[in-house]
């Protein structure tokens, strides 16, 4: 009886965790594209009915663009690849509901406007960046050449 009811407690403890993780990413995805398209209503100059399309948008895009972070976190170029695929989507959606002025202006600063959200997705920890991966590779490499034989515990070096 106590095993079955351990048993339980753990599999409602992982259900429990699961869905955290998953309102976790849900939010992180909705403050990641609210902050994206506020930027981009402020600087587009955006009417209601635009801005609220933008939103709707930009948290389809970036959910994906999440995903793909995700999953393929281990080789940056095809992140990349499979985000400026993603951009270019958001380039014929925003077309179809723009004026020439907006898409004009959103056209010349598309590059700011991936870099404005890359830097936040770096922020709370979600895009490695090159010179993120560079230091910790540097810290581990120093790291190891500060031991000794006789001291068999690898011990972080502290700057003094």
């Amino acid at each position: 009886m106590k095993k079955s009811g351990i048993i339980i407690l753990l599999f409602w403890a992982t259900c429990f965790g699961v869905q955290a993780q998953k309102l976790d990413k849900a939010e992180i995805a909705k403050q990641r594209a609210n902050r994206l398209s506020d930027q981009m209503i402020r600087e587009l100059k955006l009417n209601n009915f635009q801005a609220k399309r933008l939103r709707e948008i930009n948290q389809e895009k970036v959910s994906k663009m999440m995903e793909i972070e995700q999953k393929y976190a281990h080789d940056a170029s095809i992140v990349e690849k499979n985000c400026q695929g993603i951009c270019r989507e958001r380039d014929k959606e925003l077309e179809s509901f723009l004026s020439f002025d907006q898409y004009g202006r959103y056209y010349a600063n598309r590059p700011d406007f991936y870099k404005y959200d890359k830097d936040f997705a770096k922020n709370i920890g979600l895009a490695k960046s090159k010179k993120q991966e560079n230091t910790l590779n540097k810290a581990v490499t120093n790291e190891s050449l500060n031991t000794s034989a006789s001291d068999p515990v690898l011990r972080p070096s502290v700057n003094r």
